[in-house]
């Protein structure tokens, strides 16, 4: 208002000076108006007339002063005017800005504030802070990045077993920079996990970059992934009714914390069993948060179709539609991959599949048929009233409605009944 205020207090002293002017001129150019100043002047005390000579001089005079003060409020206001212009045009957010080479050095700037960040030991590890390693170090860990260390598979590199100086075992995966994809999907891995600590996420130890490749460290997960588990060559014999449960848990809680207590909350978007780590006492911890999104960060309606065949919730696939529900979706996947040992998907023929869900969603609701298509390593192993609760439960998850499905939270209490006190829930065993 105060702006305003001089707006309007400049503009009326304008009209002022610009009024005296054309009066002024007039008065010279047109002498007929000049009697009429005359008799005023008669009136008023203090100013006598002169002779015409005297008064033609004044009127000059008066012009000249006229026209100064007119080119001087015009000039006044061409500098205003562009002024205003250059202001506006800096604060405008239509600004017009590369966005191919503000996405390609926003890489160079996050790679410029990893270096400069402090070398950390992992034991004062502090929220956002990432230790930085020297990638020789990285290479003496694994062997030179042997093909024998190799103990998964990325999207972008492998994922090797490595023995730090401090005799500390980690696992290093190994990202080529081949496009700006894998570039952003480390950039956002490192910055989510850097923020994260909770006991069923991916502890982050640290991280490296080179020009043709990036590297992130992590604690190592003794038992490798539930994929492995339950259908590498073990088949999951480890895995008895109890702990399959437990683990069920362990990623209900890791996701809740995501959906829940994390600040904006994080939607996964790539939970799967081979994403789900088991340390050497089969506690599960979610990992691998390249694909990850922050709610409200970003338009959650707008983001590039990723995930897995099988994982992903139908609304996103159809309609490019995220929501903290999609991850619930991938969980009711995973979910009857542990009650009934079967792939999310399976090959019928070289150009036939099928879905995991769309196999199991009649014989699940079906009492008579559901103890039969149990994983035959657990079968005849449970309480049919639990093994009843845990395919109602992923009936409910794999819903094709998203509001159909339930929040992680009411799946985690559901869960917390049918694991055991000592494994991490409530349920009290009788011998």
């Amino acid at each position: 208002m105060k702006k305003l205020h001089v707006h309007l207090h400049f503009l009326f002293l304008l009209k002022i000076s610009v009024t005296q002017f054309l009066i002024v001129s007039s008065s010279s150019l047109n002498p007929s108006i000049a009697p009429v100043y005359t008799s005023m002047a008669a009136f008023s005390p203090g100013i006598q007339m002169g002779s015409g000579g005297e008064h033609r001089f004044n009127a000059h005079k008066k012009l000249l002063i006229g026209l100064i003060i007119s080119s001087s409020c015009l000039g006044f206001i061409i500098l205003f005017s562009l002024g205003l212009w250059v202001y506006c045009r800096k604060k405008s957010p239509n600004s017009i800005k590369n966005s191919d080479t503000e996405s390609g050095n926003s890489f160079a700037m996050f790679m410029r504030r990893l270096s400069s960040i402090k070398t950390q030991r992992r034991t004062s590890f502090n929220k956002g802070y990432v230790q930085s390693f020297d990638t020789k170090t990285l290479e003496k860990a694994t062997g030179g990045f042997k093909e024998s260390n190799v103990i998964g598979q990325g999207g972008f590199g492998c994922v090797y077993k490595a023995c730090l100086d401090n005799n500390t075992k980690a696992a290093v995966k190994k990202i080529e920079n081949v496009c700006q994809e894998a570039k952003h999907e480390f950039q956002n891995e490192v910055e989510l996990l850097s923020k994260i600590q909770h006991s069923n996420i991916i502890s982050l130890l640290g991280c490296a970059s080179e020009i043709n490749s990036s590297f992130i460290i992590y604690e190592l997960m003794e038992k490798g992934s539930l994929d492995d588990q339950l259908h590498g060559p073990s088949c999951g014999s480890a895995l008895t009714w109890h702990m399959r449960m437990k683990i069920a848990l362990d990623t209900a809680r890791g996701l809740e914390y995501l959906h829940e207590h994390c600040r904006p909350p994080v939607i996964h978007r790539d939970l799967k069993s081979s994403n789900i780590l088991l340390d050497s006492s089969f506690n599960a911890k979610i990992s691998d948060f390249g694909l990850a999104v922050s709610v409200g960060l970003h338009g959650n309606n707008n983001i590039k179709l990723s995930g897995t065949l099988g994982y992903v919730a139908p609304e996103y696939l159809l309609d490019g539609k995220l929501t903290d529900k999609s991850d619930v979706y991938a969980f009711g996947v995973v979910l009857l991959e542990l009650l009934l040992g079967r792939r999310p998907v399976e090959k019928l023929s070289p150009s036939q599949c099928q879905s995991l869900v769309t196999w199991a969603m009649p014989q699940l609701t079906d009492r008579s048929k559901l103890p039969k298509i149990v994983d035959p390593v657990i079968k005849d192993t449970m309480d049919l009233k639990h093994l009843y609760q845990v395919a109602a439960m992923a009936v409910l998850c794999v819903q094709l409605e998203p509001s159909y499905r339930p929040l992680i939270t009411d799946v985690l209490h559901s869960l917390v009944p049918l694991v055991p006190v000592e494994l991490g829930g409530t349920l009290r065993l009788t011998r």
